[in-house]
């Protein structure tokens, strides 16, 4: 391995504190509370979407006494800050009205054909359907839309902690592992499918089959868990409480969608259109939310700091993963995706030369099955728990407990893509 710089070093250990403070934001919240006259910055610390953004100021902080201003200002210009962006307009536009009550009529014209109370119906196509979705409109777009009908219909009506915590664990590994049936559905994918020329139909022969078994399955199993609780909620249909929603504005607010999907590697693209979408609302006020700008923002605002902060990581990310048997790689990429973005590690796998087509398909399997386990480890989580945090204790998500909820439906997907 060649010397590691001082900036390298120094970037590992900002890293290493971001991860820390990933799991410390309860400790930040208790602070808060205590109304001292820090109170607001605690606050602020203890907002997970705020960690990364925050340690990645630090990293240019440091950098700019490192290696001066130029290189630091240069270093931050060369990230490449796309799918922030792209996961912020994705967020926004999927969460509004008009795709919201395409989904939910979608959901319960389906749920309504199956032979299972109306309540457990929908949560079931909400943890299958939905993530599978992911597939097609993009992973970040999937969990807006799944975040929202979840808790819409269920987490906002007086359900247990231990509910709320294994449909969240259960969702974010269906999300990252639903989004395999296609190459342009999932991020992590997205970094790799050029460079080795993985197709949609293999994809969907390789990943894709395993990744919707084990989809079902997870939804299956929570389902029949809590049937109880979810038959209770059978009545506890959300109001639209608005006027009627014309298929002219969903029509529009789709081909707003698919645009942006379609040109999700073209920021100027997206963003005009983007704009475009932001007028369009304003012209039809009537039929629109608030938009959920502030929560996309913070979104976005985590993804950038860990492009950053992911930038200067590659020197040990790399050397982990080199020279490392297939079947241990598959683990050890899913323990690392828990600490690091998935995007990013196979990303840096793509950097390596030569390797064969059992490595590509540990890595990228591997990055997918951990993708659950920690709100940094997948570019949608953060949307996620944006939208469901508020209807948590303290309105906030233990990073722990989201951990221990996402190890079941994580095992069920590394049994799907290792033995079938």
């Amino acid at each position: 391995m060649d010397s590691v710089s001082p900036p390298e070093i120094v970037a590992a250990v900002v890293f290493a504190l971001a991860v820390l403070h990933t799991f410390s934001t309860k400790l930040f919240a208790n602070l808060a509370h205590r109304e001292g006259k820090h109170a607001g910055l605690w606050h602020m610390l203890a907002e997970v979407e705020v960690v990364f953004g925050f340690w990645a100021f630090i990293l240019v902080a440091a950098l700019f006494f490192l290696t001066g201003k130029t290189d630091a200002v240069d270093y931050v210009e060369s990230r490449n800050f796309t799918e922030p962006a792209f996961v912020f307009v994705i967020m926004v536009i999927a969460a509004s009205r008009p795709i919201l009550h395409f989904g939910v009529a979608a959901v319960r014209l389906l749920a309504a054909a199956m032979p299972i109370s109306n309540g457990a119906a929908t949560f079931f196509l909400c943890l299958s359907l939905v993530p599978l979705l992911g597939s097609f409109i993009t992973e970040p777009a999937a969990m807006t839309l799944a975040a929202l009908m979840l808790r819409d219909r269920y987490f906002q009506q007086g359900q247990s902690e231990r509910f709320k915590y294994a449909t969240l664990g259960v969702l974010f590994v269906n999300i990252s592992i639903g989004g395999t049936l296609t190459s342009f559905g999932a991020p992590p994918v997205l970094m790799v499918a050029a460079k080795w020329e993985w197709t949609t139909a293999f994809m969907l022969t390789t990943f894709g089959w395993k990744a919707a078994t084990a989809v079902f399955f997870n939804a299956a199993m929570l389902t029949l868990l809590f049937r109880r609780e979810l038959a209770a909620s059978q009545q506890a249909v959300v109001a639209d409480g608005q006027a009627r929603m014309p298929m002219t504005v969903v029509a529009i607010h789709l081909a707003f969608l698919v645009g942006v999907v379609l040109f999700a590697h073209h920021p100027v693209v997206f963003m005009g259109l983007f704009l475009f979408f932001l007028g369009y609302t304003e012209a039809y006020e009537r039929y629109q939310d608030r938009l959920i700008l502030r929560e996309g923002l913070l979104v976005a605002f985590f993804l950038g700091g860990l492009v950053v902060l992911g930038g200067l990581q590659q020197w040990w990310l790399q050397q982990t993963l080199l020279g490392v048997e297939p079947g241990v790689l598959f683990f050890l990429a899913t323990g690392l995706t828990a600490i690091t973005d998935n995007a990013a590690l196979t990303y840096l796998a793509s950097l390596v030369e030569g390797v064969s087509a059992e490595f590509k398909y540990a890595i990228v399997a591997g990055a997918v099955t951990g993708g659950g386990l920690t709100i940094i480890a997948n570019a949608p989580n953060p949307a996620g728990v944006a939208i469901l945090k508020s209807s948590f204790v303290d309105e906030s998500v233990s990073p722990l407990g989201l951990f221990l909820a996402a190890l079941a439906p994580t095992c069920v997907a590394i049994a799907a893509f290792l033995l079938l």
